[in-house]
């Protein structure tokens, strides 16, 4: 049976991961994706009843563990399984494993959908691929971690594109689209034009893959 769009949206609003990407920004302390109603803009102090204690000295390893939760999270809170599997293709590349890590973390389905900002946030990015919106040279595709090439054209299916999500998004100044990708808004497709260094990824908040390989490596 068909899922019906609004159908669809309803299900997005009522994930419990709309309240757990907002748990990650207390427990970084930043707003990590930039929203303007991260509860980190009002209460800048960690989750639960000691979130406001004064905070200690961190060690090396906790400054490395919290880049690496930090930047995971970024992309839906991605699996530890799944990010291990990056990181080690990343250190298999010739090159920076720290460029190579973001490039291929910016190379996924879903990153580039949101980057496209054919929906509001990764973990909306993820659910949109996965129930099957989204085309990659005119072919479906469900599965957000695929890898787009340079020169791919990723489009929203035309039976998908009066989604309210949708459109609010493409619609929304909330953020820029990186010149490492050309959108159509009118086709609502996007090429995704090559990979982007460290420096050319929109992050909201500082991200340290530097101190993610010296995690994996240590």
């Amino acid at each position: 049976m068909r899922e019906e769009p609004a159908r669809v949206d309803r299900e997005w609003n009522m994930s419990k991961r709309h309240s757990a990407k907002y748990k990650l920004d207390r427990r970084m302390g930043e707003n990590v994706w930039g929203r303007p109603k991260s509860p980190i803009n009002t209460r800048a102090y960690g989750p639960g009843q000691h979130g406001q204690r004064r905070k200690s000295k961190v060690s090396d390893f906790g400054l490395q563990l919290r880049a690496k939760q930090k930047l995971k999270g970024y992309y839906g809170n991605i699996t530890e399984k799944q990010f291990v599997r990056i990181y080690t293709e990343a250190a298999r590349r010739k090159g920076n494993t720290s460029e190579n890590l973001i490039a291929l973390l910016e190379s996924r389905l879903d990153a580039v959908v949101y980057r496209s900002k054919f929906v509001p946030t990764p973990f909306a990015a993820r659910q949109f691929v996965n129930h099957g919106h989204v085309l990659v040279n005119g072919k479906r595709v469900n599965i957000a971690s695929y890898r787009v090439k340079p020169g791919d054209v990723v489009s929203v299916r035309e039976r998908s594109r009066n989604m309210a999500l949708v459109l609010e998004a493409l619609q929304s100044g909330e953020r820029d689209t990186p010149d490492y990708i050309t959108v159509d808004v009118k086709g609502m497709s996007a090429t995704f034009v090559r990979a982007p260094e460290l420096a050319e990824v929109p992050y909201p908040v500082k991200m340290e893959p530097n101190l993610v390989v010296e995690f994996y490596a240590s």
